[in-house]
């Protein structure tokens, strides 16, 4: 990150109002964060992908971008994985503090 950047993040963040934000969207930042390095990882663009997977260059780049308006459905991230030498994996991880009876 560059200096100037890092600034900026450290106020914004200092915010209350933009940390909940920012911290709302970790998981999302997380899971677009492996789908780029695995792509990244197989040297290949998001056109090469595309061919492989039988869509658009588009089509990749909407479902790399990570918005809610393309959200895409488990059986599309398992051809985008396969089209990588991947395979999707879905875990579901405790929060901590939760017992079986809270909400």
């Amino acid at each position: 990150m560059t200096s100037s950047f890092k600034k900026f993040r450290t106020r914004a963040l200092a915010r209350p109002a933009v940390k909940k934000a920012y911290d709302a969207l970790a998981e999302e930042f997380a899971f677009l964060d492996e789908v780029l390095k695995a792509r990244a990882a197989s040297g290949l663009t998001q056109a090469q992908v595309a061919e492989r997977v039988g869509t658009t260059q588009s089509a990749i780049a909407r479902l790399e971008s990570g918005t809610a308006k393309h959200s895409p459905s488990i059986a599309t991230l398992q051809r985008y994985a396969r089209a990588l030498g991947y395979r999707v994996e879905v875990r579901f991880v405790k929060e901590r503090g939760l017992t079986s009876k809270s909400s």
